[in-house]
């Protein structure tokens, strides 16, 4: 049940955040977004009947700044779901400083920052449900991708911690790990190839790549009311990825 719930939803002008707020709103959430393509975002929330704000996730002023408008807008937050990441190809030998740090600031700093924000007012109305995108290259190992992957082990491992630590509070944190999935993040990974999408797909258990709405009806599960006995969970939506 999602009906009448408060869902803040970062990196939400494309891709699975897109798609996530499509899916919230139409099980009848009202639905908060953030991006920095402003836009997008503000045409997002019109077609859905939300609202949005253009935001730096990475800033560290910017977890305040969403809170307070959630606040102010509906005076609770009962679902967050933090989306927006980046992604550097590359291993420790091309890897350069800059691109770990930005990393690790946007995929696990801001999700830590926004999270902590959120449990005071989520737990000031009795609780609520953080979910958490991961990725499956959180759970197994991929090459030329030592930043990105690092980042999302440690989403996996933050979102059992604040499951452990926030239970007895009323607030359920779990993650998703989306394997290939076709969004724009995926297509210039394969440098706009049709072919290198097509390799991508074959190399799936279940021979295609996902869909940002297969992640989002995955989010949305782990947020409802139906998921109220899941907890700490880092669920594959990956086509069998991970499983061999």
């Amino acid at each position: 049940m999602l009906t009448g719930k408060i869902v803040l939803i970062t990196g939400a002008t494309a891709g699975i955040g897109m798609a996530t707020a499509r899916i919230f709103a139409a099980r009848g959430a009202q639905v908060l977004l953030t991006g920095r393509n402003a836009a997008a975002g503000e045409a997002l929330a019109a077609e859905l009947g939300g609202a949005f704000l253009a935001a730096d996730i990475a800033a560290p002023e910017t977890p305040a700044r969403l809170i307070g408008w959630a606040r102010e807008l509906h005076g609770r937050l009962d679902i967050l779901v933090n989306n927006a990441g980046i992604l550097f190809k590359g291993d420790a030998t091309h890897c350069t400083d800059e691109q770990w740090e930005q990393t690790m600031r946007v995929n696990v700093t801001a999700v830590f920052r926004l999270s902590r924000a959120a449990l005071g007012l989520m737990t000031a109305h009795g609780g609520g449900a953080i979910v958490n995108v991961a990725s499956d290259w959180g759970l197994v190992a991929a090459e030329q991708a030592l930043a990105y992957g690092t980042s999302k082990g440690a989403i996996v491992q933050l979102t059992r911690s604040m499951a452990k630590d926030h239970a007895r509070q009323g607030v359920r944190v779990n993650a998703v790990c989306p394997g290939d999935t076709d969004t724009a993040m995926l297509r210039a990974e394969a440098s706009g190839s049709a072919a290198r999408l097509a390799e991508m797909a074959e190399a799936i258990p279940l021979g295609r790549l996902g869909r940002p709405e297969d992640v989002a009806a995955a989010i949305a599960f782990l947020a409802s009311d139906e998921a109220s006995f899941i907890t700490g969970v880092a669920l594959p939506v990956d086509g069998g990825n991970s499983a061999v």
